[in-house]
């Protein structure tokens, strides 16, 4: 059995796994921070670093399209996407959130992948400096987590 009896630390180590992260570039400076968090932790965890493949792409709409690239190669044990969204004056923040979520979650459950969705958003620019540090640690934890645990599940 796992779940409770076993913990989740069990589930944390990433020695053996290979993880692609995809970055969007816009709102660089929050994206930056996200995916230096994330690489220390996936660090941490023990991820090697030669089995961390890092990309950028211009905003949150291109994050999927990167990720399903990713994922078609079937090189990666789990996906990490990062992004920032600020709302601003028109339904834009709307679009993108709904549609980069949307096909992050869609891609996931199509390629049996798991993929740690850190795209923040948020109201303004100090709501995700707030975040950014937290959520990028977050990512690389859920990646390497659902990572052994789908791997423990099949």
């Amino acid at each position: 059995m796992f779940g409770a009896e076993k913990g989740s630390s069990d589930h944390l180590d990433g020695k053996k796994l290979h993880i692609g992260i995809v970055q969007a570039r816009f709102n660089e400076s929050i994206t930056n921070t996200l995916a230096t968090a994330c690489r220390a932790e996936l660090l941490a965890l023990g991820v090697q670093e030669k089995h961390i493949k890092h990309v950028l792409v211009p905003g949150a709409l291109e994050v999927p399209v990167a990720l399903q690239a990713m994922a078609e190669s079937d090189e990666f044990d789990a996906l990490i996407a990062l992004g920032c969204i600020i709302r601003g004056e028109t339904y834009h923040f709307e679009l993108v959130a709904n549609e980069s979520g949307a096909g992050v979650t869609r891609l996931a459950l199509d390629y049996q992948i798991p993929i740690a969705n850190a795209i923040i958003t948020t109201e303004n620019m100090e709501q995700a400096i707030a975040r950014q540090t937290e959520k990028g640690t977050d990512a690389a934890r859920v990646a390497v987590e659902m990572a052994n645990l789908l791997d423990e599940l099949s």
